[in-house]
C-alpha cells in the first residue's frame, strides 16, 4: 500500500510539474534527453516554483515521515548494537547501508508547500526560511552517514563508534533548529 502511495505521488508530481506546453509527456521528455530530469528528486526540488496541491504535499510529507522512520529505525539498530558486548557488524552494516542511501534524498523531501501549514510535521518552517542552511546541514548528513558507512565496512569497532558519533552529531545539529520535537 506504501509503495502504491508513493508512486501515485510520483505520478502526480510529475504530471503538476510539468515544463512543457502542458503537452509534453514524461516519455516525449525522457526521449528529448531528460531523463535524469524526470527522477522524483529532481521534480520535487523544482517544484519549488510551482506550489504542491494539498494532497500531493500530504502524501509527500507522509513519504518524508517514513523515510525518516527507515533512518530513526537504522540508527537504533546501530545504537544497540554498538552498544552490545559482540557487536553484530551485519546488522550495523545494513542500518548504515539504509543511512547512506537515504541521505542524499534529504533536500529533495522538504518542497515549497510542505511545512507546517500544510498539515502534521516535525518539520519547522525554519527550514523554508533559511535553505541554505538547512542544504549545507542535509550535506553534512550525507557525508556523516558516507562516512559511517565506510568505517562500518570494517572492523575496527572503535573507528565504527567514531563515525556513529560524528553521525548522530549531525542529526543533531539539524534537529536543533530545524525539528518539532514531540
Amino acid at each position: 500500500m506504501r509503495k502504491m502511495i508513493a508512486g501515485i505521488s510520483v505520478v502526480l508530481l510529475v504530471a503538476c510539474d510539468s515544463t512543457g506546453d502542458g503537452n509534453e509527456t514524461l516519455a516525449q521528455a525522457n526521449a528529448s534527453g531528460n531523463a535524469a530530469s524526470a527522477t522524483l528528486e529532481n521534480r520535487v526540488q523544482q517544484s519549488d516554483a510551482t506550489p504542491l496541491q494539498k494532497e500531493q504535499a500530504l502524501a509527500l510529507m507522509e513519504q518524508r515521515h517514513e523515510s525518516y522512520e527507515k533512518i530513526g529505525d537504522a540508527m537504533t539498530v546501530i545504537s544497540r548494537q554498538l552498544k552490545a558486548e559482540n557487536p553484530g557488524l551485519g546488522q550495523v552494516r545494513t542500518a548504515a547501508a539504509t543511512i547512506t542511501e537515504l541521505a542524499p534524498q534529504v533536500p529533495s523531501w522538504f518542497p515549497a508547500g510542505t511545512g507546517p501549514d500544510i498539515g502534521k510535521t516535525e518539520a519547522r518552517a525554519e527550514i523554508w526560511q533559511k535553505p541554505e542552511d538547512f542544504a549545507a546541514k542535509a550535506q553534512a548528513f550525507r557525508e556523516a552517514a558516507t562516512a559511517f558507512n565506510t568505517a562500518a565496512q570494517g572492523a575496527d569497532l572503535a573507528s565504527i563508534r567514531s563515525a556513529h558519533a560524528n553521525l548522530g552529531k549531525s542529526c543533531k545539529g539539524c534537529h536543533d533548529l530545524y525539528r518539532e520535537e514531540e
